[in-house]
């Protein structure tokens, strides 16, 4: 008999464990036993996109070691400073495809929903680092104008709760705005890209899987982990307490210089995913913004890559390599003869 895995109960809000995490550079690399001098922490850096790592994550960091991939992801480097102008503040076409605040509308079919400014976790290589969030996430008013949107346009089914990070919003603001969305015939499906599942496992919580199990919409999370370090114990059991309420849990990775481009890694990570009930998803190429130049790669390297993943592992636990671009009606799907 398969044993029904029940979703974390903390002694602590999540609220709280969030306000213990890392804002300053320097405190992070002294907790991990590092100097600024080892991995070239950049002050300048953390003044155009500040540093925000979750005491969560940080632990599974390794203490002493420069060259952590969790910390690679996460810390201010002087490398951000570097100006490529082939790398934009806007990379995907987010600001066109904006027809009211607080909503994209990209692809046929489904809109995102900009639900929170902020996140729980800046990772560096993040494409809307200069997205302006402050014209643009979603109040109470600006949510009403993208309801009434919604329900114009009939062809769309599924509503994406992004951000920012929609999970810092309260259960109690995602169950309304999942019950508002419920009301609208053509929908069928809600859906949630989020980083916190992995940064801060705690949150799923029982309210939180009572708020979105309780609604007609079948709920889909998308989570974001690119190591295998990243997936623990803890963010094993809040993946499968999801899967185990009726979730269907995805993931999507993106591939990154120097942290997880190396076909063993990412042969690893689809394991871990698919221990934990979570399907390997897509495989991102790196959006060309503006500060993350170094966790580029060309797109020789990058298929080849992909072909030795793609010799480790049976179909069903490869993700989709894919690679967006602005303009595009769906995401690109990169084959071994695929020119950019």
């Amino acid at each position: 008999m398969i044993q029904r895995i029940e979703p974390i109960r903390q002694t602590l809000s999540w609220q709280r464990m969030l306000s213990e995490s890392f804002t300053r550079a320097q405190d992070l690399l002294d907790y991990l036993h590092l100097s600024a001098e080892d991995i070239h922490a950049s002050e300048d850096a953390a003044q155009q996109f500040k540093c925000l790592v979750p005491l969560s994550f940080a632990k599974r960091m390794e203490k002493g070691n420069p060259l952590d991939p969790l910390l690679l992801q996460m810390l201010p480097v002087g490398d951000e400073m570097v100006r490529d102008p082939s790398y934009i503040k806007d990379p995907v076409g987010d600001l066109k495809a904006n027809p009211v605040p607080g909503l994209l509308h990209k692809y046929h079919g489904r809109v995102l929903l900009l639900t929170n400014s902020g996140c729980a976790g800046n990772c560096r290589y993040c494409f809307r680092r200069h997205f302006p969030y402050q014209e643009n996430s979603v109040s109470h008013h600006q949510f009403q104008s993208a309801v009434d949107y919604i329900q114009r346009d009939k062809s769309i089914r599924e509503v994406i709760f992004s951000g920012g990070e929609p999970l810092l919003n309260s259960d109690e603001r995602l169950a309304s705005w999942i019950q508002q969305l419920a009301e609208i015939n053509h929908l069928s499906r809600i859906r949630f890209h989020s980083r916190l599942p992995v940064f801060l496992p705690e949150r799923i919580n029982t309210s939180f899987i009572d708020a979105i199990q309780t609604t007609r919409l079948k709920p889909i999370m998308v989570i974001h982990s690119n190591h295998p370090a990243e997936i623990n114990s803890a963010v094993q059991h809040a993946l499968v307490a999801m899967h185990d309420a009726g979730v269907l849990v995805l993931n999507q990775s993106v591939l990154l210089k120097n942290i997880n481009d190396d076909a063993e890694v990412l042969a690893n990570l689809s394991e871990r995913l698919f221990d934990a009930k979570t399907h390997p998803y897509y495989l991102h190429t790196l959006d060309q913004v503006q500060g993350a130049t170094h966790f580029d790669l060309d797109i020789q390297r990058t298929q080849s890559i992909y072909k030795a993943l793609c010799d480790k592992l049976p179909g069903f636990l490869v993700p989709k390599l894919v690679t967006e671009i602005a303009g595009a009606g769906s995401k690109t799907s990169l084959n071994p003869n695929f020119q950019l």
